[in-house]
């Protein structure tokens, strides 16, 4: 039989509409997680419910739904074009949602809509109706104790039933930066289903330091059994769901400063569903001495990095890393459901790759940028290939924000990098060569930059940074000389139900008014954002609902989790953002570090004519 092949762009043609794309997946080859409709029911202000599913990419072009509450159908004609989503004028207390797509046209036969089903009754305080205030689903918290703080957040199918779990990290109150000193508590893991129940718990333990920059945590289905599994960087004391310890329970490798300089390390697998550890292996690389990194007190040696991609096999690797100020070392892990084993190690103690040290950001971000079909990893200023070989490096050195672009006429990937060193400011590259499309050189530390198509009067991305000088196109151009510190740039999200993107930063939604050059609010978050002066939510993806992105944040408490989703009409219908790789890679990795919003392996926005209404 001869093998379909799914290239991006036959991707999104299935949802409606078509671009040109640069990654070239086979996803007859790659295991990828398979997600249900993702229905969600809302409470508006007016009290009506507005209630929105995905689009597959198994859905054929004008699927027919239909929407259901309590068994009654709600729409009177079947719901072909436009966006997914419909709003009930007549909601009651006790309504159960479900949408039905008719998979075969004119012969009757719908899917199994069983596991498609939104239903207070099942989860009566996290889908509809809710409670005061309006516009987000509550999701319920044990908070472990007054000491800690819920963090970041990441999202992966644990059970295997195509809806989502929350996987959040907890800080403690005394949590720290690795430049400064001092003593903290342990950082907890925990698996929330949307209802609120809580699956398990892991503590870290006393020998892994709390703070931004030490434990990036992956959460994705590295064997292909359809049900994620949880990786991390653990230690001596560190304890499992089921109460198992890791190494020796009465370790303490902490100096008096509160640093942890000395002690075994290791990389270890848990279970996604039961939060039981499934290997452990010894962390690579070791810290050795950590003069070595660049200082004696751990502030380069103890900065870590995670993600995971498709690297040459048909499950994916999770890849853990230590340093960027100086060396860098990146290896990749794979699970076969048994054992971890490692693929490669990127070294630049090495000497073919000496010239790439100094080169990394807080963050990083993986996608096929070369078109092989397989996945590379943007390393800052530097790239390393699928195979674990250097693929290039423009020696700009480290940044605190990393950006991937689509072009909106080829679908060539580039990236927009900032740079502290005081002398390289902020550049446009090609992600596959490295070749610098246009430099905005600076004598400040650029420490924050966006990239968004805000403007639909300008084609393609625009870009800016704290010292851009203005807003630039895709040549470099200045179209708007807004002060760049007075344009959010923090997160972006796609919110409103046009094809521009709005920015997210501060509890609110703004969107960019081209005609005045100014932001304008679209809506305030009643919620809480994390790591100070950063200020990110817990976690923002298109993870229920169309395809316009969600925000979850925390109350002040950490009592509860809400989901923000919402509630503008779109007329456009696309693809769920999550079966597209390099967005589900880089909601994978969104807590890593300095965390960046989730970007798309494609172009999506107003310069497309072919989406379809």
């Amino acid at each position: 039989m001869k093998k379909r092949i799914l290239d991006t762009t036959t991707l999104i043609m299935v949802a409606g509409l078509t671009t040109l794309a640069q990654p070239k997946y086979d996803y007859s080859l790659l295991s990828t997680e398979k997600l249900d409709r993702g229905v969600v029911a809302i409470r508006q202000a007016d009290g009506r419910a507005f209630i929105s599913w995905r689009t597959l990419m198994t859905d054929p072009k004008g699927a027919a739904f239909d929407v259901y509450r309590n068994g009654q159908k709600l729409n009177q004609a079947p719901l072909t074009k436009g966006g997914t989503w419909f709003i009930d004028d007549n909601p009651t207390d006790e309504a159960v949602y479900e949408v039905r797509c008719e998979m075969e046209e004119g012969r009757g036969k719908k899917e199994d809509i069983s596991h498609l089903t939104s239903s207070i009754s099942h989860q009566p305080s996290s889908l509809f109706p809710l409670p005061s205030p309006i516009g987000y689903l509550p999701i319920p918290l044990q908070k472990p104790d007054e000491m800690h703080t819920a963090n970041d957040a990441s999202v992966a199918d644990v059970d295997g039933d195509g809806q989502y779990e929350i996987i959040l990290k907890w800080d403690p109150w005394n949590a720290h930066d690795n430049s400064h000193d001092g003593m903290t508590g342990p950082t907890l893991l925990d698996c929330y289903r949307l209802n609120g129940e809580r699956l398990w718990r892991i503590d870290l333990g006393q020998n892994i330091r709390s703070g931004a920059h030490y434990t990036p945590f992956i959460v994705y289905d590295l064997d292909g059994d359809g049900k994620a599994e949880l990786m991390v960087k653990t230690a001596d004391g560190t304890r499992d769901a089921k109460g198992t310890v890791i190494g020796d329970s009465l370790a303490d490798y902490r100096n008096p400063a509160g640093r942890i300089l000395t002690g075994p390390e290791y990389i270890s697998v848990f279970n996604g569903l039961t939060g039981a550890v499934m290997d452990t292996k010894p962390y690579i690389p070791e810290r050795g001495d950590v003069n070595n990194w660049g200082d004696n007190r751990g502030n380069r040696s103890e900065r870590y990095l995670a993600a995971v991609g498709y690297f040459g096999g048909r499950t994916p690797s999770a890849v853990f890393c230590r340093g960027y100020y100086t060396r860098s070392v990146l290896a990749a892990w794979d699970w076969d459901g048994h054992e971890l084993k490692q693929r490669w190690v990127f070294d630049t103690n090495d000497a073919p790759w000496a010239s790439y040290a100094g080169q990394g950001n807080h963050n990083l971000r993986v996608a096929d940028v070369d078109g092989d079909g397989w996945d590379e990893i943007t390393y800052g200023s530097m790239a390393v290939d699928h195979d674990g070989k250097g693929l290039y490096n423009t020696g700009m050195g480290h940044g605190d924000a990393i950006h991937l672009i689509a072009d909106h006429k080829d679908g060539q990937l580039y990236i927009w990098d900032c740079h502290e060193n005081k002398r390289d400011g902020s550049d446009l590259r090609n992600a596959k060569t490295g070749e610098v499309v246009f430099q905005v050189k600076s004598s400040t530390d650029v420490g924050r930059a966006m990239a968004a198509d805000i403007d639909p009067t300008n084609p393609g991305t625009e870009m800016w940074s704290i010292d851009s000088r203005g807003v630039r196109n895709m040549k470099g151009e200045v179209i708007d000389h807004i002060n760049p510190r007075g344009l959010s740039i923090n997160f972006g999200i796609w919110w409103d139900g046009d094809l521009l993107r709005e920015l997210l930063d501060r509890s609110a939604v703004s969107k960019y008014d081209w005609q005045s050059n100014s932001m304008k609010v679209l809506q305030r978050l009643d919620g809480q954002f994390n790591n100070g002066t950063k200020q990110n939510p817990c976690l923002s993806a298109d993870i229920l609902g169309d395809w316009r992105e969600e925000v979850i944040t925390r109350n002040r408490e950490s009592t509860e989790l809400r989901i923000y989703v919402s509630t503008i009409p779109t007329d456009y219908r696309i693809n769920c953002l999550m079966q597209d790789i390099p967005y589900r890679l880089s909601v994978a990795t969104e807590n890593v570090g300095y965390n960046q919003p989730p970007e798309t392996g494609f172009y999506l926005g107003p310069d497309n004519t072919e989406y379809l209404k």
